[in-house]
């Protein structure tokens, strides 16, 4: 077995092939073999699943994936990792797209494939500054992936995780937590990185909800709602509406009253189902906004 996901070697192949992390893509490259294994352990693939990987880098992960999942689909944007990627697992179930993942359709190119599985799961060390553009175009647009076990910066996966009247709770852990039961699964110190990073960072299990209740009559309104809530945290609702989305405060009151919620309650004391409620009884009024 190759030894890429080693702390040595990974440091070998770099010099090699005269490698630098890029900070254009966000680069750090997970060496730790131990973290690899301890990541896909919490994922638990098998002949049967494929697995999505964005961001394979050198393929310390990808490595550790291929010994127990049927399938590894991964993209990958820089160009000088290709051939590095290619040669290494040439004769795995290894399929890698060389493109950026914001342009792809995930399931487009999951049909595809040569063959079908039971389970589609995304695992991968995201690129910090895109992690949540890369979860918000996957969660809204993939039906065939299920389930991720991700990487990314701590304070983010914080968020993600975090319950209502935490210092953490914002209008992305709403968003998140809306669409997925959102689990914080363990720290990652920066020291397993090359190059290590300024932070620590967090993997995180997505579940995709298979029926989300309540729902919102108007998603997009819902996202608005819930954005335009969260405009200044030590505003009360009424008011952060007024400001961001124009609704009198008047009718933010009454909304709140007749749903039994206190008209000057702020946004991170509200949960999910509260902003669907809010969402969907300010719409009813939304005539008179």
């Amino acid at each position: 077995m190759s030894k890429i996901g080693t702390r040595s070697s990974t440091r070998d192949i770099l010099n090699q092939h005269d490698l630098r992390a890029k900070k254009r893509y966000g680069q750090n490259f997970l060496v730790d073999h131990n973290m690899l294994r301890k990541i896909v352990s919490f994922a638990a693939p098998d002949a049967d699943t494929l697995v999505v990987e964005i961001g394979p880098g050198i393929g310390g992960l990808t490595e550790v994936l291929l010994e127990q999942a049927g399938h590894v689909l991964a993209y990958e944007i820089d160009d000088e990792l290709i051939p590095i990627l290619e040669k290494q697992f040439r004769d795995k179930p290894f399929t890698l797209i060389h493109d950026d993942i914001l342009k792809r359709n995930v399931d487009a190119d999951i049909d595809v494939l040569p063959k079908t599985f039971s389970r589609v799961l995304v695992i991968a060390n995201l690129p910090y500054y895109i992690t949540t553009p890369i979860l918000t175009k996957l969660l809204e647009e993939s039906k065939r992936v299920r389930e991720y076990h991700v990487m990314m910066q701590y304070e983010v996966a914080r968020r993600f995780t975090s319950p209502p009247a935490t210092k953490d709770y914002n209008s992305l852990s709403v968003f998140i937590q809306f669409k997925t039961e959102a689990t914080f699964l363990f720290k990652v110190p920066k020291q397993v990185f090359e190059p290590a990073p300024n932070v620590d960072s967090a993997v995180v299990k997505l579940l995709v909800k298979d029926q989300i209740k309540p729902f919102p009559t108007d998603e997009e309104w819902f996202y608005k709602v819930v954005r335009g809530s969260f405009v200044q945290r030590r505003k009360t609702l009424p008011n952060n509406l007024q400001a961001s989305l124009g609704i009198d405060k008047a009718t933010t009151i009454v909304a709140l009253e007749s749903l039994g919620l206190n008209p000057s309650v702020r946004a991170e004391h509200l949960s999910v189902a509260d902003f669907v409620r809010i969402a969907d009884r300010l719409l009813e009024q939304k005539d008179q906004i």
